[in-house]
């Protein structure tokens, strides 16, 4: 009897599964407002067109690929949200990221005026994915933020909502555009979810869009990479958190010339300068220790040699304090996890607020 009602239940589950799959309709992503992309060229979720940049470092062209900061907005009436995705290759471990932050979803809806995190879309084991990312909401249209992989170029992005429900372009009146250029901090390791990068949050808390330009392990300032930064129109602010890739003495010799190359197309626009994050593997590795301390000295005093020659709008924020001092704000020793991120914001988002007024 018990093997019969089992044997029943797979029939009536296989009986079902078509019509299930089918009360799911999907929209193409691609069709919906894209934003944190700063030139609009080249394959739809990289982030910068390597092929009109073609003289940057190979592995700034890579990591162009990756999506970190790009968010989708849509509107629905669905109560449940689906997606579908395809990254370029089955999952990669990683040894100090989650497979949310690397390579899955994050949605947000606005509730009172504020975005809420509304579920993570997680990633399958190989290169395609299908998550229900949220279920049982009330009635009523959502304005929804979804933000793309961190360290992984999208192919295809799909919404799903139920069979009867729509999904619709989502214009954001942002009140401006903030640019930020550095390194995998920046880009959004160890976030636990791509809406838990700094730069993500704070485009939600000062409804400013954040262009993400943080290359993993590569923002060393190279002058092929400051006239592709430069090239962006529009910004109400340029942030340099790009101390923690280059040597000190790559620090000594490229800052000024970096921030000169900005200044020169953007003339009164503020930059502002972070130093980097004091590496927590430097607690007991004296190289770590002296080699951060020497980036942040140069760093600093190119800030101050700037400052002397006459630039005006230059602002810059220590790394002293950044991820507070009880040794407990990575994930490896270098890379904030969710605790450091928040550290980060304490500092930064006020002196980002002071600067935008």
């Amino acid at each position: 009897m018990a093997r019969a009602s089992m044997l029943l239940w797979v029939l009536i589950f296989i009986l079902h599964a078509p019509s299930i799959a089918q009360n799911i309709q999907y929209t193409d992503a691609s069709t919906l407002p894209l934003y944190g992309k700063p030139h609009f060229s080249g394959p739809h979720y990289h982030r910068v067109d390597t092929t009109r940049y073609n003289d940057m470092p190979p592995a700034v062209k890579v990591l162009s690929t990756h999506s970190a900061g790009l968010v989708i907005a849509f509107r629905t009436n669905g109560k449940e949200i689906h997606a579908r995705w395809q990254v370029k290759e089955p999952m990669k471990f990683s040894n100090n990221m989650t497979a949310i932050g690397k390579r899955g979803l994050d949605l947000y809806i606005k509730r009172n005026n504020e975005w809420i995190f509304a579920g993570a879309g997680r990633p399958d084991d190989n290169a395609l994915s299908t998550h229900k990312i949220v279920s049982n909401m009330e009635d009523g249209v959502k304005e929804c933020l979804l933000f793309l992989p961190l360290y992984d170029e999208l192919v295809k992005l799909e919404i799903g909502v139920p069979e009867g429900s729509f999904v619709r372009p989502l214009e954001i009146k942002w009140k401006g555009k903030v640019v930020i250029y550095g390194s995998s901090i920046t880009q959004g390791a160890s976030a636990s979810r791509p809406g838990m990068a700094y730069p993500a949050q704070l485009e939600r808390k000062l409804g400013y869009e954040f262009v993400n330009l943080g290359f993993s392990g590569n923002g060393k300032m190279e002058e092929s990479v400051g006239r592709m930064v430069a090239d962006i129109e529009g910004a109400d602010l340029f942030v340099l958190d790009c101390a923690a890739n280059p040597s000190p003495q790559q620090i000594a010799e490229r800052t000024e010339n970096f921030v000169r190359q900005i200044r020169e197309r953007h003339p009164d626009t503020p930059i502002l300068m972070i130093e980097s994050v004091v590496r927590e593997g430097g607690n007991f590795d004296q190289v770590i220790r002296k080699r951060v301390s020497d980036q942040n000295k140069n760093f600093r005093a190119a800030y101050e040699r700037l400052v002397e020659s006459g630039m005006q709008q230059l602002y810059i924020v220590h790394g002293d304090d950044l991820l507070g001092h009880d040794h407990e704000g990575t994930t490896d020793g270098t890379h904030p996890n969710d605790v450091g991120f928040a550290r980060m914001l304490k500092l930064i988002e006020p002196k980002v607020r002071e600067i935008l007024k």
